[in-house]
């Protein structure tokens, strides 16, 4: 048994998210984690809503409300939707609880103590009409480095070079279009340049990575340099020094503290759930442990970079020297797994352009198997893809339906109609067992596959077993064998036992429906990790209520062929999946362009 973390990145808490979203993070996270604890490794997996920086109080303002108000609403939809989707967090949090105040200004403190946190006076952006601080990210410009028009204040996404606003030509701000104004400021900065050569000897040792994410990562290193961890802005976490924690305007950087989310979670859910405070432990100080992250290709540099050197100054590992806070010493990520952009016909997802299909409104008209379906076979995995609503209509039924779907309703059918329980086999023919040869093999192959993030070609091949156990029975041709009720018998036996291995094949994949196909043949209890809302209290705050994702995972199956079992019952079965009528695809275009 391995201890295996599954860091998951933090939704931002500004709005529901889209289903772009929940395909570079959510659903590639959930697959691994379950297949992980299916395999027999104690997994935790972790995040929660990230809810500081400007981007709350710009829509704060937009929509009349406090910071706190906007942050409550959205984590509490944001926390709705993940859990109908079926994603199986220990733990899913808010960045704005106590704890993680606590826990991130630990990491600063003991940064500071270690010299990585170093004072600088800098040049920061003002809104010229409201007087507010414009974060690096609320700002565009052309890159000075390659020309392109869009970089960020803080990157360009075109060349990955880091940037300071102030270097943009023609800078201009994303809220409203005017020129900033830069001024003298006061701030922290992490050292990059006294972490550079840890940093760089970290990733080098790095085996396994998706080649695109390395290869960015060590291509971060060509330019390192100081980059500021606070902010002027009077929302998110003080910094806890003196004369700068009483500061109404001085916050810690949004970036610093999300990605310190995932130690405060974890020490959030053992002071919760685990059998003492200090469970957390076991998945960050152990150096047998493995920690994976996984989230969207903008977020490689807060994972690859950012995260490991603020770990690297905790440890007091970097050229400065330095020793431990009061945690102890942190294991650095495994791996950062990183997708790539899903669109949607054709453009990026924009909120703000209506190019946006959020996931509570998905779910409300579709399973929400099929939306998991679709993003692991088709989606940004290592390359960008692109949603189509004739390509979800086609997969759904041409594959899920008319695949899987007429598999488990045919072989129950028959099962139900001839025997109406699962029937006790006789001897076994080369065809019976080439097939149950070809479903127990699916194990090694699609659980490999998985393990080494490669989800798109796990369910592939997993869907080929189901395409073969198809094949055997249209070969076998049992709806012929009335007359011969042995042999008859044994197929349908060696048909249900080829089912039964699908449906784990699959069950990372689909678990919603795979719970389905273990009622449909007689199945009973839950064999398929359901996360659950749980209403909870601030562990510090006694005032302070917020919903969190959680679940017992305990009970799962084992990542192996299990024997069915003769005279199950096996009632008639009903549809597993919904076939889509072709004018789903007309409708939903002319929903987008606001025609429904």
């Amino acid at each position: 048994m391995t201890r295996i973390l599954s860091a998951v990145a933090w939704p931002y808490a500004n709005g529901p998210r889209h289903i772009g979203h929940v395909a570079g993070f959510g659903v590639p996270s959930d697959v691994f984690s379950r297949y992980m604890r299916m395999a027999g490794n104690d997994v935790l997996m972790v995040s929660g809503t990230d809810e500081h920086g400007t981007p709350i109080l710009v829509e704060a303002d937009k929509q009349g409300v406090s910071p706190r108000e906007l942050a409550d609403r959205y984590n509490r939809v944001i926390v709705e939707d993940l859990t109908q989707l079926g994603l199986s967090y220990d733990l899913f949090t808010r960045t704005t609880t106590l704890n993680h105040h606590a826990v991130a200004q630990e990491l600063f403190r003991t940064l500071h103590k270690n010299g990585y946190m170093i004072e600088q006076t800098t040049s920061g952006a003002i809104s010229p009409s409201t007087g507010r601080t414009l974060p690096d990210r609320y700002i565009e410009g052309t890159c000075p480095i390659c020309g392109y028009d869009g970089a960020r204040g803080d990157q360009c996404d075109n060349c990955g070079n880091q940037l300071d606003a102030h270097e943009l030509k023609n800078p201009r701000s994303r809220i409203n279009g005017e020129t900033p104004k830069f001024v003298e400021t006061e701030h922290f900065f992490l050292d990059l340049p006294a972490l550079a050569d840890a940093l760089g000897d970290w990733l080098r040792s790095r085996r396994g990575w998706r080649p695109n994410v390395l290869s960015f990562s060590l291509n971060l290193l060509e330019d390192v340099r100081p980059r500021a961890m606070t902010r002027d802005i009077d929302w998110g976490i003080r910094v806890p020094l003196p004369g700068w924690e009483d500061n109404p305007n001085k916050r810690l950087y949004v970036w610093f503290d999300a990605v310190i989310g995932y130690l405060s979670a974890s020490i959030e859910w053992a002071r919760r759930y685990g059998s003492d405070a200090d469970e957390w432990k076991k998945w960050w100080a152990d150096p047998t442990a493995q920690q994976f992250y996984f989230m969207g290709k903008d977020n490689i540099t807060f994972h690859s970079q950012i995260w490991p050197a603020e770990l690297l100054a905790y440890n007091g590992h970097g050229a400065k020297g330095g020793s431990p806070g009061a945690y102890g010493e942190l294991q650095l990520p495994t791996e950062v797994v990183s997708s790539e952009f899903l669109t949607m016909e054709g453009k990026k997802f924009a909120s703000s352009r209506g190019i946006v299909i959020y996931v509570r409104d998905f779910l409300a008209r579709y399973q929400p198997d099929a939306l998991r379906y679709f993003i692991a076979v088709a989606g940004p995995e290592n390359q960008d893809t692109d949603f189509t609503w004739e390509q979800f209509v086609r997969r759904t039924n041409d594959e899920l339906v008319a695949g899987w779907g007429n598999l488990v309703n045919r072989t129950a059918n028959l099962v139900h109609k001839n025997f109406g329980q699962v029937p006790e086999p006789g001897e076994l023919h080369d065809v019976d067992r080439e097939v149950l040869a070809r479903t127990a093999g699916g194990f090694a192959t699609v659980g490999e596959h998985i393990s080494r993030h490669r989800q798109r070609a796990g369910i592939t091949e997993a869907m080929a077993v189901v395409a073969d156990v198809n094949k055997y029975l249209s070969d076998t041709a049992p709806w012929k064998l009335k007359e011969d009720r042995e042999r008859l018998a044994t197929v349908l036996h060696t048909a249900t036992q080829a089912v039964s291995d699908c449906r784990t094949l699959l069950s990372p994949y689909l678990p919603h429906s795979a719970q389905r196909v273990h009622e449909i043949f007689g199945g009973t209890g839950q064999v398929e990790a359901a996360p659950r809302i749980e209403e909870v209290t601030d562990l510090d705050d006694a005032g302070v209520s917020y919903p969190v994702i959680t679940g017992d995972y305990s009970g799962v199956l084992a990542w192996e062929s299990r024997p069915v079992a003769p005279g199950t019952p096996v009632e008639a079965p009903t549809p597993v999946f919904t076939k889509l009528d072709e004018g789903v695809v007309e409708a939903e275009l002319e929903r987008a362009q606001g025609g429904a």
